[in-house]
């Protein structure tokens, strides 16, 4: 396990309480775990995620991680619809792992409310929730 210090939390990224983070791009908004929800899992062998399209609500959950040590619920950190899954996660879940900012993300989604990325923490709000 990771000691806060030595997290890679991007200054660029929004968070939720349950870990997720969420970057802003154009037209949408990309998704995924933070480095300290994947430290704390362990080895991910599976990833479970939505079908594009799928209209999602602030606080739903959104798919599965499976690791060796647990299976833990993945929860919208906005709403909106489902835009784009990263498929390569079906064949290399460790991706999360390894990368959980780039090649480990989870899913894009077109943001119904903006606001609620606004009420998301930054970086250093995160850094409080975990202690550090």
């Amino acid at each position: 396990m990771k000691e806060i210090n030595e997290l890679n939390l991007p200054e660029d990224l929004r968070y939720a309480d349950d870990h997720e983070w969420l970057r802003p791009l154009e037209t949408a908004a990309r998704i995924g775990i933070s480095d300290y929800a994947q430290d704390q899992l362990g080895d991910i062998v599976y990833v479970e995620l939505p079908a594009v399209g799928r209209q999602l609500a602030k606080g739903e959950e959104f798919g599965t991680v499976e690791s060796v040590k647990a299976v833990s619920s993945l929860y919208m950190p906005v709403g909106g619809e489902v835009t784009a899954v990263n498929e390569q996660l079906a064949e290399a879940p460790e991706l999360v792992n390894t990368d959980p900012y780039g090649q480990g993300w989870m899913i894009e989604v077109k943001v119904a409310d903006p606001a609620e990325v606004d009420a998301l923490m930054d970086r250093a709000a995160y850094l409080k929730a975990l202690g550090g």
